[in-house]
């Protein structure tokens, strides 16, 4: 009792103190508010591009060698008081002490050439690992990291990544990825957590505590500040394509797309960013109900809100609200933007914001609130102490620990989809034919935003790592594994562009193995670049595997991909299917130890995987959607029929689920109800397997419940012949739906809960 009562006073006294930091900073903002101009005021609010103030020919570009033109500094930071600066150089990666030479410059104008004395606050996408800095570790991609079901892994890897970060001398770090993951379409969906709520909400809270700590002490230095994005439906587009328009019910808006964000803001994220795109006809950009009502005052967000790339023109340029560049900037700062990513032309931005505020079409009021969000982050980061984080302050940078936290990543995210007669693991004995264009790439196996935007520079910085070929023949001897791409993507071409290469030698080496190991998928994308109009896998990559199939020999599918790509023409003639999704640097040896053994397969899908592009229904439907065969009369041929099912996947070892039982089968709003389940391994090896609790809605008065959403899971580990008790808690609230108009509802009724195979009904009663 004495060791619990003094880790509670010292949680209490840290508490404390982080308040009372709190305090003392919200003072000084105050102070530095009242000495600010407005000039200086509307710098705090502005952010720019690393490549303004970088010598080269225009602002879009610099030279290499990277260095700095010290008169385009001192006009952004001295002339125009900018408060902010991001991403990278040239779209590439710099190396630690790059980067700590760049930003110390930067911080050293801003804080000694200007009259108050402000820090800048640098940002970076670090979605999955420090991915503009050399030599960092690289994790899985969202959707990877969803698969594995690994809170502990999911915040070990943020930890990981903050580190790296600030080890890169940047505080602040444009992730995580909360949008729902709905659409197969979309080019971001590997940027998500997959199309659960519930599983994006409790995955983004971890990957903010790893980024910000559990007490959200960012100015800790292996902490750095977490940004929210793409506030809020960016994924939800009519058309599937990135920034286009999307129409969401205030219904679908809550039940739907807010709860990661709304547990991201009560986690204490300190930034959010906001979405590019477009809803009900609205541009979000403009759109002060989202804003200001929902985010500022309904969630209570303290933080600062930051726009997408070059978001406020665009309300002007592109999506034609606004006659001019300065009314869309009238537009974006009334809504409750607290800073533009502008991200080059600054002058437009803040000379117009100035002329709005002194024709009183801005309010002081609403400049002063957007300031002090961004003073208040810079001052939670520490940045007015220690602008700057030094490298040599961070010796597990690359870490082979943290190396291999990213191969326990990869290994627990690989998913295995199909397995027809056992057929994996493979003998290490087998000769195998490695094929297909993602077979031999790094670029694939970590996807974009991957040491530069696209990806398409990850070959210049990753060849000390596995493809997926080099980690089979690590696996098993060069001499048991030939290579043939068969396929391959055309280098400098867009995602999408391939050529047959060596396609009739690639035929007659399946004649000479036992196995073929065929790797198809996607090149790396992101954003516009990644839109696309045939969801089907590519012509040449299906034509590929048809004509292997004709050989005759088993083949054990690798999908690495970042969005489930169809394969229906093909999948009766796979064997066995594994889906890899993006699994970093580290996926090629993590899936070599999955194929022959050495690992256990444990992933689960985050996503439903369709069978046919016009099939494309998440798990989450109505029940209309499963209109069953009419008696007689209509064979209802697109009825809901995925290829695979959310939450799908395999393992080397087989899994009972038994004694389900509930702590009540009545419950009122304010109990809880206790449920249990019983899991056995029931084979021969050990094994790590998801338990899913879903819950179905029988009936609802106000609006069509959803078929089954899920509530809780949880990720065990079982030895061969183990028995282990899962236990969840449910509350009304967690039954709760979103009528028409977004209100919540708590409805009595009854209520089906579903543990694999197993079910439970239990009624809500008033």
């Amino acid at each position: 009792m004495i060791l619990k009562k003094g880790i509670l006073f010292i949680c209490l006294s840290f508490v404390t103190i982080h308040w009372t930091q709190a305090q003392a900073n919200e003072q000084k903002i105050e102070q530095l508010l009242k000495k600010m101009t407005l000039e200086e005021k509307v710098g705090q609010m502005t952010q720019i591009t690393l490549d303004v103030v970088g010598k080269g020919e225009d602002r879009f570009s610099s030279f290499e060698p990277l260095s700095l033109d010290k008169d385009s500094l001192k006009k952004a930071l001295v002339d125009y008081h900018i408060g902010s600066v991001l991403n990278t150089a040239n779209n590439r990666a710099l190396t630690p002490e790059k980067w700590y030479s760049i930003i110390s410059e930067i911080q050293h104008v801003a804080t000694n050439d200007t009259r108050l004395k402000i820090p800048i606050i640098y940002g970076v996408d670090e979605i999955h690992g420090a991915t503009y800095t050399v030599g960092a570790t690289m994790f899985p991609q969202q959707i990877g990291q969803a698969a594995s079901r690994n809170r502990d892994l999911v915040r070990k890897g943020a930890e990981i990544t903050a580190y790296e970060t600030r080890a890169s001398s940047i505080p602040w770090n444009f992730s995580p990825v909360l949008d729902l993951g709905l659409d197969p379409r979309f080019s971001r969906m590997w940027e998500s957590f997959g199309e659960d709520p519930y599983l994006g909400a409790q995955l983004g809270v971890e990957m903010i505590n790893g980024y910000e700590g559990i007490n959200n002490n960012i100015g800790d230095p292996k902490h750095v500040a977490s940004s929210l994005k793409h506030f809020l439906g960016y994924h939800a587009t009519v058309s599937g394509k990135d920034r286009t328009p999307s129409y969401i019910s205030p219904e679908a808006l809550r039940e739907y797309h807010l709860p990661a964000f709304k547990a991201a803001v009560e986690a204490g994220a300190h930034t959010i960013m906001i979405n590019s795109g477009i809803i009900n006809g609205v541009p979000v950009h403009a759109n002060y109900d989202l804003l200001t009502k929902l985010l500022k005052e309904e969630l209570n967000f303290k933080g600062l809100i930051v726009t997408d790339w070059a978001d406020i023109e665009n309300l002007h340029r592109r999506d034609r609200i606004a006659p001019t560049d300065k009314e869309a900037i009238r537009l974006a700062i009334n809504a409750g933007i607290d800073m533009s990513m502008v991200p080059y032309d600054y002058e437009t931005f803040c000379d117009g914001l100035i002329e709005l505020v002194k024709e009183g079409a801005v309010k002081m009021e609403r400049i002063d609130d957007a300031v002090r969000r961004v003073l208040r982050v810079k001052f939670a980061l520490n940045l007015f102490d220690r602008p700057t984080t030094h490298f040599k302050d961070y010796p597990d940078f690359g870490s082979k620990a943290f190396e291999k936290a990213a191969y326990d990543m990869a290994s627990e995210s690989i998913t295995l989809l199909k397995n027809s007669n056992d057929i994996l693991p493979l003998s290490k004995d087998k000769k195998v034919l490695v094929t297909g264009p993602n077979a031999n790439s790094m670029r694939t196996l970590n996807g974009a935003w991957t040491y530069s935007w696209q990806g398409e520079k990850t070959p210049e910085y990753a060849s000390e790592y596995n493809t997926i070929l080099e980690a089979i023949q690590n696996e098993i001897g060069d001499g048991n594994v030939m290579y043939s791409p068969g396929v391959s993507y055309i280098m400098g071409g867009k995602y999408y562009e391939e050529k047959y290469d060596q396609m009739e030698a690639t035929l007659k080496l399946a004649e000479e193995v036992d196995v073929v190991v065929l790797c198809l998928g996607e090149n790396t994308y992101t954003e516009k670049p990644g839109d696309m109009n045939d969801l089907y896998m590519s012509a040449y990559q299906t034509e590929l595997a048809l004509a292997l199939a004709k050989v005759g020999k088993p083949i054990i599918l690798i999908l690495n991909e970042g969005r489930p790509r169809v394969i229906s023409r093909f999948e009766l003639e796979m064997e066995a299917i594994v889906q890899t999704y993006l699994p970093g640097n580290f996926g090629g040896d993590a899936l070599a130890d999955i194929l022959f053994g050495d690992v256990n397969p444990s992933g689960k899908l985050p996503y439903t995987y369709p069978r046919y592009p016009n099939a494309t229904i998440s798990y989450i439907h109505k029940p209309s959607e499963e209109q069953k065969k009419a008696e007689g009369v209509y064979n209802y041929e697109a009825d809901y029929n995925p290829q695979f099912f959310f939450g799908h996947g395999l393992s080397y070892t087989d899994f009972e689920y038994s004694n389900f039982t509930l702590n009540k089968s009545t419950f009122r709003n304010g109990e809880v109800i206790e449920v249990s389940v019983e899991v056995k391994n029931k084979g021969k090896v050990a094994g790590k397997e998801v338990v899913h609790l879903f819950s179905s809605d029988l009936y609802a008065s106000k609006i069509t419940p959803d078929v089954k959403r899920l509530r809780r899971f949880e990720k065990i580990s079982l030895a061969a012949g183990e028995r282990k008790t899962v236990r969840f808690e449910l509350t009304a609230d967690d039954l709760k739906y979103f009528d028409a108009t977004g209100k919540a509802v708590i409805e009595a009724g009854e209520f089906e809960l579903i543990i694999g195979e197993l079910t439970q009904t239990i009624e809500l009663v008033d």
